[in-house]
């Protein structure tokens, strides 16, 4: 059956002597009718079912969810017509959690909003929670803590559209593998042990009452798949929006946050791996990190004349501390300026009174009276160091990927860039420090946030959910920990921008160096 949309608009015949059968089995039958194939009637869509049928007198909008190879009645509702039935899709991001409310009927997007995940409270990064998940309780709060606010913040938007909770019949979650089991309540310890198992690669679809969220009685959640412990269904999510498992050229989609995970392929094949390039470029890493919001400095400029440093905001408002685009931005113009060196070491006769601290080992940035927190934003060698090896990390990710099928990274067409990271990062930049290869600007593609586009996709039409066992299961996963050139590429990759400075000396698009 090829469905366009997951909601279905029925005319029963109504009961008689002669006709008696049970209201279940009567909607069944028409559904059977309709799609050509079985569908399943959960108990709880049962309660108020006899009701609603002879409300509408027999005429109802059914709303479907695929359910392995069969289908789920998910709710039923009043009229041939009316209001559609309603999604949500959401990302399970280690940070900042997006979620988005969707028309089934037109996929047509109501409202969106995002919130910082409240288990950050217990760790800002994943291996902190794992650990806490071990204590007595620590799992159970983790969970309870994410579903707590995810349910907070779908109901907040539902109210502001005038609209309830039983409306809410489809869910997609997509989120890396780690924050997918602290969203089920699922044990994540053995992850990060040798052989670096997860408990479950396919969670499947799940009641959203057995989530402890509000949605109507027979309402399901997608859970996206993973493929290991460091390969989420955040990235499946991304590779679905991207269309990369369409594309007949070979092309790479990039996604940096906590680790950066990078696919490489075409429809015809799919390699995958990821590794921990990402905490350089998350907010706690820094003493001035912070995540791409207002106040966030996302482009950095030094004047070669005068040697001033300039910045640009994320909102054009004073500068509360710096973003991971920022970051690079930054590296990139103090190596060319000549005020770090290949080693990203500060260069003392050019950096000159900006050097702070009886070591001089911070770089003055912004003075306190012209910064949006009123204290001086600096930047530590420890920081440098740290984005060094955050960078070499994953251009060694790239280079080790593309080297397993025989190809170069010249040869890639297209980088699609997700994320917030995707968004403001300056290609030229990356090249300059050797963290992504000097290529034509126009090669990279920025998706921004393939994790929810990706799960908006599934709720807007129902083949693209039929994409995902598929796609899922072409793609080969390169395991990083036991990849012994890899660590090998990966000591030649930290220096700037690279021990072979050739890579990087002439940027395709004729950017500066």
């Amino acid at each position: 059956m090829n469905a366009s949309s997951w909601v279905f608009p029925l005319r029963l015949p109504p009961p008689s002597l002669r006709d008696n059968t049970a209201d279940a089995d009567r909607l069944a039958a028409a559904l059977r009718r309709e799609i050509g194939a079985e569908v399943r009637l959960p108990l709880e869509l049962l309660y108020d079912l006899p009701a609603v049928l002879r409300a509408a007198d027999w005429r109802v909008r059914c709303a479907l969810f695929r359910e392995g190879d069969g289908w789920i009645a998910t709710g039923v509702f009043p009229g041939e017509e009316g209001p559609s039935p309603l999604g949500a899709a959401v990302d399970l991001g280690t940070t900042r959690v997006a979620l988005r409310l969707l028309e089934l009927s037109s996929g047509r997007v109501l409202a969106e909003e995002g919130f910082d995940n409240p288990q950050a409270a217990i760790g800002p990064d994943i291996l902190t929670r794992i650990h806490h998940a071990a204590n007595p309780g620590g799992l159970e709060a983790l969970a309870g803590g994410i579903r707590k606010a995810l349910n907070d913040a779908l109901c907040g938007l539902l109210a502001a559209h005038g609209r309830e909770a039983r409306e809410l019949t489809h869910l997609a979650v997509a989120g890396n593998t780690a924050m997918t089991h602290l969203f089920l309540g699922l044990d994540p310890g053995r992850m990060i042990r040798e052989p670096y198992l997860p408990v479950v690669n396919r969670p499947g679809l799940i009641a959203a009452r057995d989530l402890g969220l509000t949605a109507a009685p027979a309402a399901r959640v997608f859970v996206f798949p993973n493929i290991g412990s460091y390969f989420g269904g955040d990235l499946i999510a991304g590779v679905l929006f991207s269309g990369l498992h369409r594309r007949a050229e070979p092309a790479i989609l990039v996604d940096v946050g906590t680790n950066a995970e990078v696919v490489l392929g075409c429809r015809d094949w799919m390699i995958g791996c990821a590794g921990a390039a990402g905490p350089a470029l998350e907010g706690g890493m820094s003493r001035i990190g912070m995540t791409a919001a207002p106040g966030a400095i996302d482009r950095v400029r030094i004047d070669p004349a005068t040697g001033a440093l300039s910045f640009h905001t994320i909102g054009e408002v004073a500068p509360r501390g710096i973003c991971g685009s920022g970051m690079i931005d930054l590296a990139a113009c103090l190596f060319r300026a000549g005020w770090i060196d290949a080693r990203g070491r500060f260069v003392p006769a050019a950096c000159g009174d900006r050097l702070l601290g009886q070591e001089g080992d911070r770089l003055l940035l912004v003075p306190a009276d012209r910064s949006g927190t009123g204290e001086d934003l600096t930047l530590g060698q420890a920081e440098i160091d740290s984005l060094i090896r955050s960078k070499a990390a994953m251009y060694t990710i790239l280079e080790t990927l593309c080297l397993s099928v025989g190809l170069d990274l010249e040869e890639i067409g297209t980088f699609f860039v997700a994320g917030s990271f995707g968004c403001f990062i300056d290609p030229r930049s990356a090249a300059t420090i050797g963290m992504l290869p000097a290529l034509p600007a126009e090669r990279f593609l920025p998706l921004g946030n393939s994790s929810l586009e990706g799960a908006s996709l599934v709720l807007a039409r129902p083949e693209h959910l039929e994409e995902i066992p598929c796609l899922r299961d072409r793609i080969t996963y390169l395991e990083l920990n036991v990849n012994a050139d890899f660590m090998n590429r990966f000591s030649a990759a930290k220096f700037l921008p690279h021990t072979d400075a050739a890579r990087f000396s002439a940027p395709a698009d004729g950017g500066p160096r």
